[in-house]
This record gives structure tokens, C-alpha cells and sequence, in this order.
């Protein structure tokens, strides 16, 4: 049917004029003569009161309910009281009717009631703000890498090898384990590819391919992890964006990622002012000033030797014990970024034995060229690497980990034709959220989280 969007309205260019609305209603107030609704269609995380007169409106007896849907006809005028616009309503029309026990009747329920409804959460105001702010998001950081002569790659879902080494993949059949088969390799013979297959953990590997030939490509896609992690971080699928960069070495990529994240949080300060402001008023305050904060600053880049050493003389008692050669936490990440530097941190060089054998090995031959992007209030957000050229120190770097050479004969063979310097990093389109959003958890930047115990 014809009707004009919220957005639309709420600009004021259509004042004097008859329009036609068509949304849900999110508050009823009536009075003796008069009734006052407002509407919401998702076009706007502001609503749209439509003003009834019950002399003049003509059904509008069937379209008080809470969450119903409604058609609005009638003229746009200037608000009675305060700014914006009204609909003088001359007839409204019930679409679709919304019963008394609805669940979103209270102004605020809590993020964990509403992770019971996620068929129904997102009409609430957060999460109209919050998939806006996806919506923004995405469309911005598509925007840098198409701008910057990026190749937009879709690598596959299902995929034979486990791109991190973990083996913490979710497994594709076609049907159960067969009581005949006497190993799970003969099982896996037997199946939809004759092989092992899972659900991909990354799109790395298959874009290092594409950008041995296109130069500069970028996956944004879904990932998997069967990971039994409970934290308010993980969930079992995620997007990710993934760039992998011919021809540039460690510092470059440090760049590229700077670049990046500023470019995409000053879309979302620019495109999505009202749903930042919300998020400033009713999830973290200062929001607005931390995000205009990381676009203006110079991130630093920090050893990780350097880091390590920070974290034993650091006058506070942490959790995890602080030695070279151990993983940082987040307890370790944020105390670098929040409280000796206030500012986001690029640490680089880790020790080879913690991280993917993918990365290129450095001339001490402890340490690899990776760094993790790590950031105020949440930690790391990227993680990435110079990828290891040389086929002689990949080999060494699989065999140390018992890995399957056969999953990776694609892989090693792209050292032997035209290798050359070449990076890329893991960007996890919900962790730029929360961070973006001040929304504490994973279940929260999601339409349907996946998460262990959770298929809703």
C-alpha cells in the first residue's frame, strides 16, 4: 500500500500536506475528546504522534492496542507543543490486531527479558537504534574498502580445513554416525563430500588466495566458532570482515586498520547522531565523547615485550600472572588502553608459540609480526598478521603443530607461484558494535545470537 515513511515525515518537508503512515503503535493516551498515539514503522528511532479527534477521526476505536498495526491517514502539521510534526488524523485503519497480554507493555524491561522475545525485541527503541547502527556500520565499512579499490570476495561456509588450527568447528553431514564405519575416517568417506567438512571459523585462507591474484580483497560474511564460551563476547556466529592485502608488510596493515576504524565510527557519529545520543543516555555515559575520542587520537604502537613489562611493574593485582610468553586477557588489554595510555593500542611482535601458524616469523625467531588492535572499555577488536611467505618456515610452523598438510595443499602451493609480502586481520562486526553502542553483551548486537544452550 502507499504510504510514506516516519523519516520522511518527521523532516517537516511535507507540513500542509495529506499523507498516509502506516506503522505500530507504542503509546495510547486518551483523554474525553481526544486520543493521542504515537507510531513507529523502523524508518526513525523517533515516533510520529498522531493526533485523534473523535468527532472527526473515523476508526480509530479499533487502534489503541499496544503493538498493533495500523494505516493513518490525515494531514502533517506543526506540533501543538514543542517542535516536530503531528498527523491530524482523519481516518485510521487496523491492519493487524495486537491482543492485551503483549509483552511489551512496560516503558524499560530488562536486556535479559528481552532476550526471551527476540521475535519481539526489536521493537523496542534499543533495538531500533542498535539495527540502525548495524545497518550504518556495515554499509560504511563497505564503503572504505570499495573506496579504496578493495575487491569484494564471498569465501565458502563450508570448508575442509579449520583456518585457526583450534578444531573448535561445527561439522556439516548429511546424516548421523553410521554403526558400520569402524573410523571416523571411514566415516567421513562416506558422506555428502566424501571428506571432513565444517562450518568456516574464518575466510582467511580462501582470501589470501584471491588477493594473490586481485591485490587488495575483503570477505564480510558469516564465521563460526564451536566454542562452549559463555562470556558476554562470544557467540557461536558472528560477522566478520577480513581484508587481505598483497604487497604490505606489518606497518601497513597497522594503517589500514587505524584507517578503518575511524572511518567507520565517524559514519556512525555522522549517520546515527539520535541512536548514539540514546545510547549515551541510557547504556554508557559518555559515549559520544569516547567515540569522538578514538577519531581524533593517534593510536600507539606498543611491543609486546614492551607491554609485558608494563603489566609486571604495573602497581595493581590482576587475575592472570604476567610473564612473556602468556596470552593478555582483557583485564591485562584494558590496563594498557585505559589507564596507561587512554587510547587505543596496536600491540605487535607476540611470541610465535601463542598465535596462528600462519604468521610470518620474525629474524629472532620468538616472535611473529601480528598485532591486535586493543581499545578502552572492551579490548581487542582486530586481530591481524603479516602472513608467513617463506614455504620453508610455514612447513615448519604446521609440522610443529601436527597439523594435516593435505587440508592445505592450496594454501602451501601459493608460496611456490608468485609469493610475495602480503597481510590482512579479523575485524568482528559485533565487537565494533558493542564498542560503538556501550551495549554490554554479545546477545545484545545480534537479531538472533547463537550462542551455547541458545537457538531461539
Amino acid at each position: 500500500m502507499k504510504h510514506i515513511d516516519v523519516k520522511k515525515l518527521l523532516d517537516g518537508s511535507l507540513v500542509g500536506q495529506s499523507v498516509t503512515v502506516c506503522g505500530w503503535v507504542r503509546t495510547y493516551r486518551d483523554s474525553k475528546n481526544m486520543a493521542f498515539l504515537e507510531l513507529n514503522d523502523g524508518t526513525s528511532l523517533k515516533h510520529l504522534q498522531i493526533v485523534i479527534d473523535k468527532v472527526v477521526t473515523v476508526g480509530y476505536e479499533n487502534c489503541s492496542a499496544l503493538g498493533c498495526a495500523i494505516k493513518a491517514e490525515g494531514t502533517l502539521v506543526a506540533a501543538a507543543k514543542g517542535d516536530g510534526v503531528e498527523v491530524n488524523a482523519a481516518r485510521l485503519t487496523l491492519l493487524g490486531e495486537c491482543p492485551l497480554d503483549y509483552p511489551l507493555q512496560k516503558k524499560r524491561h530488562t536486556m535479559e527479558y528481552l532476550r526471551t522475545i527476540p521475535h519481539l525485541r526489536v521493537r523496542t527503541n534499543t533495538f531500533n537504534a542498535m539495527l540502525r547502527v548495524r545497518s550504518v556500520l556495515s554499509n560504511a565499512i563497505h564503503k572504505y574498502f570499495q573506496d579504496n579499490n578493495y575487491v569484494y570476495v564471498h569465501t565458502p561456509i563450508i570448508t575442509g580445513s579449520d583456518c585457526e588450527g583450534a578444531g573448535e568447528i561445527f561439522h556439516v553431514t548429511t546424516h548421523g554416525w553410521n554403526d558400520g564405519c569402524k573410523t571416523q575416517e571411514e566415516y567421513n568417506v562416506t558422506d555428502f563430500f566424501g571428506q571432513k567438512a565444517g562450518l568456516t571459523v574464518s575466510g582467511q585462507l580462501e582470501g589470501e588466495m584471491a588477493a594473490m591474484a586481485m591485490g587488495k580483497i575483503y570477505t564480510f560474511g558469516p564465521t563460526f566458532r564451536a566454542e562452549n564460551s559463555n562470556t558476554t563476547r562470544h557467540a557461536a556466529e558472528f560477522w566478520q570482515i577480513e581484508p587481505e592485502i598483497a604487497f604490505a608488510e606489518l606497518p601497513d596493515l597497522i594503517e589500514i586498520a587505524e584507517e578503518l576504524i575511524k572511518f567507520i565510527i565517524n559514519a556512525v557519529l555522522t549517520d546515527c547522531a539520535e541512536e548514539i545520543k540514546f545510547f549515551d543516555e541510557r547504556f554508557e555515559k559518555g559515549l559520544t565523547d569516547k567515540l569522538r575520542r578514538i577519531v581524533d587520537s593517534e593510536f600507539k604502537v606498543l611491543d609486546y615485550t614492551e607491554a609485558i613489562e608494563l603489566l609486571k611493574k604495573a602497581d595493581k593485582q590482576f587475575s592472570y600472572p604476567v610473564e612473556w610468553g602468556c596470552d593478555l586477557q582483557t583485564e591485562h588489554e584494558r590496563y594498557l588502553t585505559e589507564e596507561v595510555f587512554n587510547r587505543p593500542v596496536f600491540v605487535t611482535n607476540y611470541p610465535k608459540d601463542i598465535k596462528s601458524f600462519y604468521m610470518k616469523q620474525n629474524p629472532d625467531g620468538k616472535t611473529v609480526a601480528a598485532t591486535d588492535l586493543l581499545v578502552p572499555g572492551i579490548g581487542e577488536i582486530i586481530g591481524g598478521s603479516e602472513r608467513e611467505a617463506d614455504i620453508v618456515k610455514l612447513t615448519q610452523a604446521m609440522e610443529q603443530r601436527g597439523m594435516n598438510f593435505a587440508d592445505y595443499e592450496s594454501y602451501m602451493a601459493l608460496r611456490k607461484f608468485g609469493s610475495c609480502p602480503h597481510s590482512g586481520f579479523g575485524l568482528g562486526l559485533e565487537r565494533i558494535l558493542l564498542y560503538v553502542t556501550g551495549l554490554g553483551n554479545i546477545r545484545d548486537v545480534q537479531l538472533f545470537p547463537r550462542t551455547v544452550g541458545d537457538l531461539k
